[in-house]
């Protein structure tokens, strides 16, 4: 009988992450089944093109539809897909930071304008590519992205192999206007973290704190893959328990944005390398309106999180698998294994 309660987690949680992988399938090839052909050549490609790898964050010019060159249907159809592919805090959030191009236009006067001539603040200006061909156990993947939102999705071998790089950033941090005045999308990733940076003993800050002044952006940029980057900052098993807590909290902001499955294989994954190879690192101020920035470390992770711009009004936070963006990794496995 106690066989049979251990095993019956481990079946639970493999027919969690097939539904998952069979869902977001069906979802893809629903929404591709909706476009034009016109649409349908701008939005597919080929899952090895360089384009997969092509991602940023900042209003340049991308490829791929966006909301704008959709029908009601073909629009929640897009949104269905993006609500498959994330947790409900994560769709919420990119749903918010969607919105928040509303404040922008108000707050700029709708002066800026993209090489095109377009308004480079836009809501509905969010680019959908699918790379491959969506099926529960064929690799394929896809990316939703635009100004201050980029999720690079892959899937294959029956389940969601990779959600990173994932970038999420909020202007304003703090909406100050009329409009949505006090709306924080991203407020636990920033609360958080200065709940933990303000907890540390001074000889804990010590170590914690490598530079006075914040970067002018996150380091690692929209780079394909991380450069080594030297490891900073307090270690997880140099905190007290409430710190521990803290710490714990946070990254669970981070990880609690993708879907169940995947999630809890990035949770493991970072257990296994070793929860005391952690480290957590600061620079800058620790209070609201001055600039900041801190990262989480780790052998397989790593999260960036900066508040620099506009007064230390505009948050910038991506996650990325030192060991698995795009489900590079994985895929090379994979590969090696087959031939």
């Amino acid at each position: 009988m106690r066989c049979k309660k251990a095993i019956f987690p481990i079946l639970w949680m493999f027919l969690i992450a097939k539904l998952s992988a069979q869902d977001l399938s069906e979802k893809a090839t629903a929404f591709i089944n909706t476009l034009s052909p016109t649409l349908k050549e701008n939005a597919l490609f080929a899952f090895e093109d360089s384009e997969r790898y092509n991602w940023n964050f900042v209003p340049v010019s991308r490829k791929g539809p966006t909301f704008n060159d959709f029908d009601e249907k073909q629009r929640q159809s897009a949104l269905d897909l993006l609500k498959a592919s994330l947790s409900g805090e994560g769709f919420k959030k990119s749903r918010e930071i969607m919105e928040l191009e509303k404040v922008l236009i108000i707050i700029e006067n709708n002066r800026l304008r993209m090489a095109d001539g377009s308004p480079m603040r836009d809501p509905l200006n969010y680019h959908f590519c699918i790379f491959g061909k969506p099926s529960p156990d064929g690799v394929w993947g896809w990316r939703f992205e635009g100004h201050h939102i980029s999720w690079n999705f892959t899937s294959g071998q029956g389940k969601l192999l990779s959600a990173t790089p994932s970038f999420l950033g909020s202007n304003p941090g703090i909406v100050k206007i009329e409009q949505q005045r006090g709306k924080e999308v991203l407020k636990q990733e920033s609360e958080l973290g200065f709940d933990l940076v303000n907890s540390l003993s001074k000889d804990q800050l010590k170590i914690t704190k490598f530079a006075e002044n914040a970067p002018r952006e996150i380091l690692t940029g929209n780079d394909r893959e991380v450069k080594k980057m030297e490891t900073t900052g307090i270690s997880y098993k140099a905190l007290t328990a409430p710190q521990k807590d803290l710490f714990m909290r946070l990254l669970n902001v981070y990880i609690g944005n993708y879907i169940f499955d995947f999630s809890e294989t990035l949770r493991a994954k970072i257990a296994d390398a070793g929860l005391d190879n952690l480290h957590f690192a600061w620079a800058g101020g620790l209070r609201e309106g001055i600039a900041h920035y801190y990262r989480i470390q780790g052998p397989t992770l790593l999260i960036e999180y900066d508040n620099i711009q506009n007064d230390a009004n505009h948050v910038h936070t991506v996650v990325r698998d030192l060991t698995n963006d795009f489900a590079e990794d994985v895929l090379k496995a994979h590969y090696e294994q087959e031939h």
